[in-house]
């Protein structure tokens, strides 16, 4: 079993939820993912919504619908009559697996995604091990014995050690009891000792919301809301290094792990009202804000084609023609030559990434051009 089988297992539950809440059929829905999931990663998404028998509509970027919500939350989202003054949010999402960081320029009626970065491979899950580690390091040294060599006990164990996680956001200090094979260990974990634990990991949140604020050329000063999104910002920590970052609190008028939910259930609102006008349950009110409201995004990897070196013909290279963070739709236009001379046909290979050595990359696809003169 693959990831796209454990995903559509929760979105068939979530299916299933939504039918017995609104007693009826539903069919289509919105998926949200973190705004740096690669190609295959979204389209893996996409086949888990199919399998779980949705019809997906869209799959929309989380801080997107984080941004939908927070206008909506403040009554600013498509109003049409209000001062169409623009501003500038960095959307701070620290998920339990994956973390990123986005600008986006809004005013009530229009949103502009400025730059994205983050990685999918950071999350509160990897403040949690991080714990579990010490505390089962404490444990081999009082006993002898290692809990993380015990598939049950390493559970029950991370199981521990999350919840210490999370009470360390309202507390200064809990006391962790974790019993194994008779052996009980009892320790005080203080939020300071958590936080020195975890120091290095907050540091690459903050080194990449500076490459993406450097990368656009403004200032923190001209950054005018900061907004939580994922449950792990609950963490003092997290608020703390922002605010010394950027010189103001981060805003709490959404709460961080609804706020994606949200702004999907309005974008998908606002699909609907495009494409149909709207549902009767909705206001003409609301069904005139929806219908006024755009967007612009931006390409979260950069997009080229595969190309030979010309100084090591056995050498592919990433060709990038899209920069990453280029504003969408974009048409992009070049002139190559072949490798031989006169070919009938050429085979073209499409690539999603960063680095030069085209083996670095995500390929996403190809297509032959034939029937050349």
């Amino acid at each position: 079993m693959n990831a796209e089988f454990f995903s559509a297992l929760i979105l068939l539950k979530l299916k299933q939820d939504a039918e017995a809440k609104l007693g009826g059929p539903v069919a289509n829905c919105v998926i949200t993912v973190p705004y740096y999931f690669n190609d295959p990663c979204r389209r893996a998404t996409q086949n888990a919504g199919t399998i779980a028998g949705l019809n997906v509509v869209d799959i929309l970027n989380e801080p997107t619908a984080a941004t939908l919500a927070y206008a909506w939350n403040k009554g600013e989202l498509g109003r049409a009559d209000l001062a169409q003054t623009e501003r500038t949010i960095l959307v701070y999402d620290l998920g339990g697996g994956t973390f990123d960081v986005t600008l986006v320029k809004y005013t009530p009626t229009s949103f502009q995604v400025l730059a994205t970065d983050g990685d999918t491979f950071l999350g509160g899950l990897d403040w949690t091990r991080r714990l579990v580690n010490h505390v089962a390091e404490m444990f081999r040294n009082h006993f002898r014995i290692d809990p993380r060599d015990d598939g049950r006990a390493r559970l029950a164990l991370t199981e521990e050690c999350d919840d210490v996680k999370r009470l360390l956001s309202e507390h200064e200090e809990w006391l962790l009891e974790f019993t194994y094979r008779d052996k009980t260990l009892k320790t005080v974990i203080t939020r300071a000792e958590f936080e020195k634990l975890t120091a290095d990991m907050l540091q690459r949140t903050r080194d990449t919301t500076e490459f993406v604020i450097d990368g656009v050329g403004i200032t923190p000063d001209e950054i005018d809301e900061v907004v939580l999104i994922g449950g792990s910002t609950y963490m003092p920590a997290v608020t703390n290094m922002l605010e010394e970052m950027l010189g103001r609190p981060p805003v709490r008028i959404l709460d961080p792990q609804l706020a994606v939910a949200q702004g999907a259930a309005i974008h998908a609102a606002i699909l609907e009202v495009r494409e149909t006008g709207g549902s009767g349950s909705l206001s003409a009110g609301v069904l005139k804000r929806l219908s006024s409201i755009s967007s612009i995004d931006v390409n979260a990897h950069s997009l080229g084609i595969e190309i030979t070196d010309p100084a090591d013909k056995a050498r592919k290279l990433n060709h990038i023609m899209i920069p990453r963070n280029t504003p969408l739709p974009v048409e992009f236009k070049q002139r190559f030559v072949t490798n031989t001379a006169n070919p009938s046909g050429i085979l073209v290979r499409l690539l999603e990434g960063e680095t030069k050595d085209a083996s670095g990359c995500t390929f996403i696809g190809d297509f032959r051009i034939s029937g050349l003169p």
